[in-house]
């Protein structure tokens, strides 16, 4: 077989790499070619409606219901959590800070530690949280059960240990009765944790407008929020609010191109952006105390983008079709 110099070789790879090149360059040309060329933004025709059939290739999936749990454990899970013994002194439980009446959050910027001084954090709702990849801010915890261990014991959330809540609970005759029938035995740490978790893996909140609009029906949108979708895809903010609870399953850097918030920490977990429109104050410090407030501030600092008043009036109307509903009312009362 013939033999090429090294000489040759070369020069054959470098004609090879040229060629290459002329091909690539050729079709970025046509794709921008094609781009400019592409309807505009309202323009650009949504897909056919196909009745009861999802509307195809979207970055974002239904809402499920929730699943199917042993209602005694869901029931036991939602008494423990509305039950004040589950703090150290008594003074506080899980629903004080996360209102299943409301938003699953509270309406403050920064809710009180036991110790009187204000929380680091600005309270993540707990609807819909056991579809995030990570929980909390920081991203700490891996599954719903070692959050809510976390938060038990952290001494300036509930200030508790385990052992301390199955005894005080184990003295309750009608509790104790109630963990006998869920679990076949009397308070324990496993099985005080697992009651919580399973109450807390039924606080979904499926069949939003959007939702519902996913799943084939057009007229659930309004031409505002269509555009609003239209813009959360093309501006980028899709790029981390995505999946089925539009968030919830990646860590980003906040503050790209210009500050966001308090600096500190410098990456998040990203946040779902189910029921936003009911859950302000924004961000991990609670700074943004409106969503239109908070959108200006997003495309600013995450895409370096000086949105107009009509964009942030559609992509805020967007927002508010992600409320969903909790036990057949929508989350906060809104719409």
């Amino acid at each position: 077989m013939h033999r090429l110099s090294g000489f040759a070789r070369t020069r054959s790879f470098r004609e090879l790499m040229r060629r290459c090149s002329v091909i690539t360059i050729s079709a970025l040309l046509l794709g921008c070619l094609q781009s400019s060329q592409a309807p505009s933004l309202a323009q650009s025709p949504l897909p056919l409606h196909v009745p009861g059939a999802l509307i195809p290739e979207e970055p974002i999936t239904p809402m499920p219901a929730p699943p199917a749990i042993d209602p005694r454990k869901v029931r036991l899970g939602e008494r423990l959590f509305n039950d004040a013994r589950l703090s150290g002194d008594n003074s506080r439980s899980c629903s004080s800070c996360h209102d299943i009446g409301t938003n699953g959050a509270s309406s403050k910027r920064h809710d009180i530690g036991l110790d009187g001084a204000e929380l680091p954090f600005n309270t993540l709702t707990v609807f819909n949280s056991v579809l995030n990849f990570r929980f909390g801010w920081e991203g700490k915890y891996r599954n719903v059960e070692a959050d809510v261990t976390a938060s038990l014991v952290n001494p300036r959330i509930m200030g508790s240990s385990l052992a301390d809540i199955a005894e005080r609970l184990d003295r309750d005759a009608g509790m104790r009765a109630g963990f006998i029938a869920a679990y076949g035995r009397r308070p324990d740490p496993g099985n005080i944790v697992d009651a919580i978790a399973s109450f807390e893996r039924t606080l979904l909140t499926p069949d939003s407008r959007f939702d519902r609009w996913l799943a084939g029906d057009r007229a659930a949108l309004s031409d505002e929020e269509l555009n609003g979708y239209k813009l959360f895809k093309s501006l980028g903010c899709v790029s981390c609010h995505q999946g089925v609870n539009v968030g919830g399953n990646l860590f980003q850097r906040h503050g790209i191109f210009h500050p966001l918030a308090s600096p500190d920490p410098a990456i998040l977990r990203v946040p779902s952006l189910r029921n936003v429109a009911t859950t302000a104050p924004y961000f991990h410090d609670g700074s943004a105390p409106t969503l239109d407030d908070a959108v200006r501030k997003m495309g600013f600092a995450q895409l370096n983008a000086t949105l107009t008043d009509q964009q942030v009036q559609a992509l805020v109307a967007y927002l508010h079709s992600l409320t969903g509903q909790y036990r057949g009312a929508p989350v906060g009362g809104g719409s």
